[in-house]
């Protein structure tokens, strides 16, 4: 294992193209239906593991058919799946995902079992063996929330490990929880909504700032089709989004934590890095779903083919 992907696991159901809800009892014909691993741990695992990342997975499905179905998605996509407990009497945490025409997705979400993942679930022996641990979704996994598991990642640092961090909501509620673990993060890199959440701040550089100052040595901001904002103690860069024809946006968020991730291990610096982030977003916005438009794909096509002449913008 290279990385650890820790947190929550969604079964996502996407259909598109969907202007309206059909009434009553009547049928819409549609383009594309599909079913895909996500969550901002599965969804980042499966990215990883499509870029050739060694990687595994850690959190909670419910002991169902959806659970069969969302781990059987993961390891046939190459993730390791050890991590995964199972929870009698949880369902597995789903969404249904409307996608508009503009690539807009609205949803129907069920949280399931990732609230009661806890501390004793996981085996802390993974984070110890992982080059890097991706935290993603604290802000949901309530039993994460906890000062024994903050000194895991501490002791996880001092051996070398890098942590990064992305959230899941955008429910002002559950930020104070998640702020809690900035200190024990190298890299944050939250969407726009939620770097203004987290931080009070009211415009988003302002936001970038702030969360430096909580502790990590990086804050990447992701702001959609506006590409990402990288703040560093040397100062902020802004990271063009690559044009695409939007198809999706799921899973665009952890499609660049995964390209970032993978830009880390190669030795690149952070703001290359969150290039290589936006290649692989790129890709996933052109197709349904949160794997959509990874097969195939390796961290050397991408570098060779598609960021030469962009990172210099």
């Amino acid at each position: 294992m290279t990385v650890l992907t820790l947190g929550v696991h969604i079964v996502d159901v996407l259909a598109r193209p969907v202007e309206s809800i059909p009434r009553g009892q009547d049928t819409h014909l549609l383009d594309q239906i599909r079913v895909t691993a996500a969550g901002a741990a599965a969804g980042t695992a499966v990215a990883l593991a499509e870029l050739g990342v060694p990687v595994a997975s850690a959190g909670a499905v419910g002991g169902d058919d959806l659970g069969d179905l969302l781990l059987m998605i993961m390891s046939r996509h190459g993730v390791d799946v050890g991590g995964v407990v199972r929870k009698p009497g949880e369902q597995t945490a789903a969404s249904i995902l409307p996608i508009r025409p503009d690539g807009g997705r609205p949803s129907f979400h069920v949280p399931g079992a990732n609230l009661a993942y806890s501390l004793a679930d996981l085996d802390p022996g993974a984070l110890a063996r992982a080059r890097v641990i991706h935290l993603g979704g604290v802000d949901v996994t309530f039993g994460l929330q906890d000062p024994a598991f903050l000194a895991l990642l501490a002791s996880a640092r001092e051996a070398g490990a890098v942590v990064t961090m992305d959230l899941l909501s955008n429910m002002p509620d559950l930020m104070p929880g998640a702020r809690a673990f900035l200190p024990y993060v190298d890299y944050f890199l939250p969407n726009e909504e939620q770097a203004l959440l987290i931080s009070g701040a009211s415009g988003v550089e302002e936001a970038a700032r702030l969360l430096l100052d909580d502790g990590p040595a990086g804050v990447l901001v992701t702001r959609g089709a506006e590409g990402s904002l990288v703040a560093t103690f040397d100062g902020l860069v802004r990271v063009p989004a690559l044009p695409v024809p939007v198809v999706d946006t799921t899973g665009c968020g952890d499609a660049y934590c995964a390209g970032f991730i993978a830009g880390l291990l190669e030795g690149r610096d952070v703001t290359a890095a969150a290039h290589l982030g936006a290649a692989v977003a790129a890709r996933v916005a052109g197709g349904l779903g949160s794997d959509a438009g990874l097969d195939g794909v390796t961290v050397r096509d991408l570098t060779e083919r598609v960021l030469p002449g962009i990172e210099g913008i």
